[in-house]
């Protein structure tokens, strides 16, 4: 297998595996508030925390950055917290600052963060160049973040069915919200 194939795998893995929860409620918690028609604006905002994901990794991996693996660890939750705050607080996505389309830049920052949680396992893999492995890397994270919300789409559009969209966002949101406050709260560094 190929070194670039073998960090795709790695990366998808990372998203998709039931060990990555803060992940998988993350991208629940960005996914719950758009409706099937607005999958552009979803995959948008899920492709800028790829981006924010990478940019840490990458800094991290070089050792540009050391950040402290217990704060980030308790950082995660607390993004997955805000998320779904924001789901819950902004009702009207039309009325919120800049039409809601500040939700992008969002994912970008809160992805700089989750990107630090992986960055030290990932420098230890990194023997020789950066630029395959990274690339395949977040390849894989974003097809892995694609397939998540793809089945994310399925399930929310049923859960429209029977609750309706605003209901289904608040139950979504509200699981989301006490699932990662109770991560917080178990990996609080003091």
């Amino acid at each position: 297998m190929s070194e670039l194939l073998a960090f795709v795998r790695l990366g998808f893995g990372h998203i998709t595996d039931a060990g990555a929860l803060d992940h998988i409620l993350f991208l629940l918690a960005l996914a719950a508030i758009y409706h099937g028609r607005e999958w552009r604006a979803s995959v948008w905002v899920v492709t800028a925390f790829t981006v924010g994901h990478s940019i840490t990794l990458a800094l991290a991996v070089t050792r540009a950055v050391t950040l402290p693996t217990p704060l980030i660890e308790f950082l995660i939750p607390l993004t997955i917290v805000a998320t779904a705050v924001e789901n819950l607080v902004v009702r009207d996505r039309t009325r919120a600052p800049a039409g809601g389309r500040y939700r992008p830049v969002f994912a970008g920052v809160f992805g700089l963060v989750h990107g630090a949680g992986f960055a030290n396992y990932l420098r230890e893999l990194f023997t020789g160049s950066i630029a395959v492995p990274l690339f395949g890397f977040n390849l894989g994270i974003e097809l892995g973040q694609l397939t998540v919300l793809g089945t994310a789409a399925l399930g929310l559009a049923l859960l429209d069915r029977g609750l309706g969209h605003r209901r289904r966002v608040v139950a979504v949101s509200a699981t989301v919200l006490v699932l990662a406050a109770r991560m917080a709260v178990e990996r609080a560094p003091w």
